[in-house]
């Protein structure tokens, strides 16, 4: 297979079968894989092949007043989870994934374990969701108490960590804010553990809102954490600071949502008015 017979069969799918530039780039990577790893043929040639770029879309943000809305039709515990998605500026993993010993109300902060990137990051934590969240730990307290009678083996723990500390999984601290409702056997270890919610349950329960509302746009529980830097950008905290919160490796991708602040009716005036 030559250069032309590559790219033709990379936009044979492109223009025939109408599939994503990840999928063409995935195409792609496997004619690379199968060359240089399994045929062990180097073709420099192929290095040449510009690789089909993915559309670049403006995220959907909404008002502060269609966030208000949107949440206040929330149930717990959904209305603290999507308080802290907009609140925060939490992917919606990362929030099912907090756990105790993350929430720092002394400094106001919530500390991101092994976010995207495999990163940690320290973010905001609002006023106005600390005493929520101590109501909720105090319900959490009584599960942890029963938990603990049961023969239950603890909370889900990272396999590396679970070996390191092996009591950790009965630790206060160790458990997460936002649990399953029931116990999972856990695939290596074979215990049984609690886990985290499901990010389907916050899904569910977000586009319900969301229909009550009556609003049009194609928002989803990710929107908060758009409408989250869209709205510190407006108040006028500066790029960087929005970076850092929302842990963004280039400032470049947080440049995205400047683009509600530089059109329409915020930037130039129209010439009809």
């Amino acid at each position: 297979m030559g250069a032309d017979e590559v790219e033709a069969y990379l936009t044979h799918l492109a223009v025939k079968r109408h599939v994503s530039a990840s999928t063409q780039n995935q195409a792609l990577s496997a004619i690379l894989f199968l060359y240089r790893q399994v045929l062990e043929t180097q073709l420099p040639w192929m290095e040449n092949i510009v690789r089909a770029k993915r559309p670049k879309r403006l995220p959907v943000v909404m008002s502060r007043s269609e966030v208000n809305s949107v949440l206040s039709r929330l149930e717990d515990p959904f209305w603290l989870m999507g308080s802290l998605l907009y609140g925060s500026g939490l992917r919606i993993v990362e929030c099912m994934r907090l756990r105790i010993k993350d929430l720092d109300f002394d400094y106001r902060q919530i500390t991101i374990r092994n976010g995207k990137g495999a990163k940690d990051r320290v973010t905001m934590l609002p006023d106005a969701l600390i005493d929520p969240i101590r109501g909720r730990m105090t319900m959490l307290a009584a599960m942890f108490e029963a938990d603990k009678n049961s023969d239950l083996a603890g909370v889900s723990m990272p396999l590396a960590l679970a070996r390191k500390y092996p009591g950790a999984r009965r630790e206060w601290g160790w458990q997460f804010l936002f649990p399953s409702r029931r116990a999972l056997r856990e695939r290596d270890s074979g215990l049984m553990v609690r886990h985290h919610a499901h990010e389907q349950r916050l899904q569910r329960a977000f586009r319900t809102a969301l229909r009550k509302t009556g609003i049009s746009k194609a928002a989803s529980c990710h929107t908060l954490r758009h409408c989250f830097a869209t709205h510190l950008l407006e108040s006028g905290y500066d790029i960087r600071t929005v970076q850092e919160l929302l842990g963004h490796k280039d400032v470049s991708t947080t440049m995205i949502y400047t683009h509600v602040l530089n059109k329409g009716g915020r930037g130039v005036r129209s010439p009809l008015d």
